[in-house]
């Protein structure tokens, strides 16, 4: 007798430990915990199981959580402290082997890693958990796995600023699965969290629509939100007569701009164009419009499609040639961006 498989995570929170993590570790510590009691939540709402492994690395790496139930997770405090180089590399590889080893007899099972650095590697080629001495050896062993990995895994990395974009992406990683934080204060640490959410709600919702991996965990622009990803949501379009797609041609408020062309505004009716990065609280609505046809999709689906948890968090849009992005307006003052349009909902 067959029944349904049952969906199994894998998580993996990969954290740097060097020296220079000293003023964030206590912060470290609260977002780990956080996204361990976000995933718990989740986990039981989308009756998903998920076991998570934690790695810390400095001169070497080290395993201090392996594949461990979500809901009986410790706290980190006890398990994270720092000091030493950063093995950037060798906690890659270490990570990825040891969870290779992990048994998927029955249930579809899905590894998702997260790697957390605040610098450059700087130890793996004499790191005892390094494959290789040769700096250069390490990266394309790296590139390799990276490129070997079958269709459930998904591995993403959080880097300091472009040269660590720029390393990550010679050593294989996917470039929407690397993302940029701000590695100078706690509230960086925090954002960073926030992305880390961000990107494990649409792996987690993804999974229920049969999705195994994701190389492009941090996007929100066409590996995202195209037609396929639009269908595979279960989003259908609006009809053309409950709407209007308005052009902003200045710097104007919100309602404003909708009296001056002569319609009526009504709160939370007018959606403005995602032109920057900006947080997007947990009640607001989403549209995507296609660029060709105009064509307006939106509903509770269209938040899922972009990974968007039920917490306040800060998005970027991507480049997109097919699709734009639109956030509910609550206010009456938002002040709309020149060369932008709104959609406003009749």
């Amino acid at each position: 007798m067959s029944g349904t498989q049952n969906y199994i995570n894998h998580v993996a929170l990969v954290l740097d430990a060097s020296s220079s993590m000293s003023h964030l570790s206590r912060t470290v510590v609260e977002v780990a915990d956080q996204q361990i009691e976000y995933l718990a939540r989740r986990s039981r709402e989308l009756d998903q199981e998920t076991r998570v492994t934690v790695y810390v690395f400095a001169d070497k790496v080290e395993c201090v959580i392996y594949d461990k139930d979500v809901l009986r997770m410790p706290s980190l405090k006890q398990l994270y402290r720092v000091g030493g180089m950063t093995a950037l590399l060798a906690a890659a590889l270490k990570s990825q082997r040891e969870l290779a080893q992990t048994a998927q007899l029955y249930g579809d099972h899905s590894f998702l890693t997260f790697i957390l650095t605040d610098g450059q590697e700087n130890a793996s080629h004499r790191c005892p958990d390094a494959p290789a001495r040769d700096p250069r050896e390490l990266v394309e062993a790296v590139a390799e796995m990276i490129k070997t990995q079958e269709d459930n895994w998904t591995l993403a990395v959080l880097v300091p600023d472009q040269m660590g974009r720029r390393e990550a992406m010679q050593c294989g990683f996917p470039k929407d699965n690397v993302a940029i934080w701000d590695a100078t204060s706690t509230q960086g640490l925090e954002e960073a969290g926030q992305v880390i959410q961000l990107a494990t709600e649409k792996f987690m919702v993804g999974r229920t629509k049969g999705i195994r991996g994701s190389r492009a965990v941090f996007s929100m622009g066409a590996e995202a939100v195209n037609k396929d990803t639009i269908e595979a949501a279960g989003l259908t379009p609006v009809s053309p007569s409950e709407y209007q797609l308005l052009t902003v041609d200045r710097e104007a408020a919100i309602r404003d701009w909708v009296v001056e062309l002569g319609h009526t505004y009504r709160t939370g009716g007018a959606f403005y164009q995602l032109s920057k990065s900006e947080k997007i609280q947990a009640r607001k609505q989403i549209a995507v419009v296609e660029k060709k046809t105009d064509r307006v999709y939106t509903g509770p689906e269209a938040r899922a499609l972009l990974g968007l948890p039920d917490v306040e968090v800060r998005v970027k849009p991507d480049h997109n040639d097919d699709f734009t992005i639109f956030v509910q307006s609550t206010s009456v003052n938002r002040k709309l961006v020149p060369n932008t349009r709104l959609l406003l909902m009749l």
